[in-house]
């Protein structure tokens, strides 16, 4: 698949959370291109998507490697790698970024401490600048919602030239399973439908999230609250959404 896409690859530097928004004019970003593993690192591969780029730059980062050595060896074993385009950050932040110099223009990256962002087939410079002063004027806010503030401005100003289809926000904390996993696969207007979910999932389901199981920790039945909440029909519930 061609993903012509934009992305943000990022760690939270108070919390070690690490993450990947994304979108493209392609249904279903979420599936492939998106790589996150706790304390690990977090990558976005995309153009002419090679989802094995995601998998074993996630595995060289866990074995030590930092983000422009792992970015470098998967890379050295990709006859194709001048159609790639990557972006990773590993756990302590650092950030390294590819862009094939066959991806379809207009295409580059910006990287930074605990960002890398990247895109291809965009409208200009000018969405990729707009994410990093997103992301970079929101280091008060949780990691979900800098990424997706990322793309709501890289989405601002342009985004992919050949219109909109599907997004993804994908956050782990420390637990295997993720803090966020939302995805739009198919919408006319994806980053916007992503924020509404956004809205629903942090009422619904961070509640949820708060009482699940923990590494190392006693499993305890659901909160009576929790338990409630999902006993009430979606209409009805904070945030609304589904239906009775």
């Amino acid at each position: 698949m061609q993903a012509n896409t934009f992305s943000i690859a990022a760690r939270c530097s108070r919390t070690g959370m690490l993450g990947v928004a994304v979108s493209t004019a392609v249904p279903a970003v979420g599936s492939l291109c998106p790589h996150v593993r706790p304390g690990v690192g977090a990558v976005s591969t995309q153009a002419w998507v090679n989802p094995y780029l995601g998998f074993r730059s996630i595995e060289a980062l866990a074995g030590g490697a930092s983000a422009q050595a792992a970015l470098d060896s998967v890379l050295a074993d990709d006859e194709a790698r001048d159609v790639r385009q990557i972006g990773v950050v590993d756990c302590q932040g650092r950030a390294a970024s590819w862009s094939g110099n066959n991806c379809t223009p207009w295409f580059g990256h910006h990287t930074g401490p605990d960002y890398a962002i990247q895109g291809n087939m965009l409208t200009g410079p000018e969405v990729l600048d707009a994410m990093q002063a997103a992301f970079l004027g929101s280091a008060a806010a949780e990691l979900a919602e800098r990424l997706l503030l990322a793309l709501e401005a890289g989405q601002a100003v342009g985004g992919d030239k050949r219109g909109k289809q599907s997004a993804a926000l994908l956050v782990h904390d420390t637990e295997d399973y993720p803090w966020v996993d939302l995805r739009v696969d198919e919408h006319r207007h994806p980053v916007a439908e992503l924020r509404r979910i956004w809205s629903i999932f942090l009422a619904q389901v961070r509640p949820f999230l708060a009482g699940m199981p923990k590494r190392g920790q006693p499993a305890l039945a659901a909160p009576e609250g929790v338990t409630a909440l999902l006993l009430t029909p979606p209409p009805y519930r904070p945030g609304g959404g589904g239906t009775a």
